[in-house]
């Protein structure tokens, strides 16, 4: 009687209940599944290892501001008086969000410290006139319009052991101003291009302040 070793079966491509194929997505489906898990229980404990924390908007921040005092900015400029100006206006920006209470600055946990050192205005655009006296024609240089520039530096202190969350020294925004004959009306113009530049400064601070992990 011939008895022959059995040929292992194997089954073909071409079989009809395509019994390959299903085995092979059935092994992409589990591993799309392992690694979903992998990703669910690894990657947080990755990031809780580094001392981030979630909010509710899912941005990571490495610390929690539960109270804030900005006190007067300080100036070294010649632009004297806008310390105060500058200094509400960053208040209010915070305000605004109402994210973090502003208090006194023995009662907080944050300090934001902001000295301006630098105010520079520069021309812009000028305009130009002649004028002929005895045949002599003198061109006559008016400047139109000057470019505001400011320089501050802003930094985040923690009040308990002094240690700094963050800082820039050379926070800078600059803004333009008309520029006519009137001198009341120029001062006028540069301090609504002081305020501007104030509000958009404003809100730089917020975010390195609030948005920052």
């Amino acid at each position: 009687m011939d008895r022959r070793p059995e040929k292992p079966f194997y089954p073909s491509l071409h079989h009809s209940g395509s019994f390959p194929a299903e085995c092979i997505m059935a092994r992409v489906r589990i591993r799309k599944t392992v690694f979903s898990v992998w990703l669910l229980l690894v990657v947080p404990g990755f990031l809780g290892s580094c001392g981030y924390h979630f909010r509710p908007t899912g941005e990571p921040m490495g610390i929690v501001i539960e109270s804030l005092a900005i006190p007067l900015m300080t100036s070294t400029s010649s632009e004297r008086g806008f310390e105060a100006e500058f200094t509400k206006i960053v208040r209010e920006e915070f305000i605004s969000h109402g994210r973090v209470p502003l208090v006194s600055e023995e009662s907080a946990q944050f300090i934001l410290i902001g000295h301006v050192y630098d105010i520079r205005t520069a021309p812009l655009s000028y305009s130009y006139s002649e004028t002929t006296v005895q045949d002599q024609t003198t061109i006559y240089e008016e400047t139109r319009r000057r470019r505001l520039r400011l320089r501050v530096d802003v930094s985040l202190v923690e009040r308990a052991g002094g240690k700094v969350v963050w800082r820039e020294t050379a926070m800078e925004t600059k803004a333009g101003y008309d520029v006519g004959t009137d001198p009341l009306v120029n001062r006028y113009n540069e301090q609504l291009a002081l305020e501007r530049i104030a509000r958009r400064l404003a809100k730089r601070i917020y975010m390195q302040t609030m948005e920052r992990f």
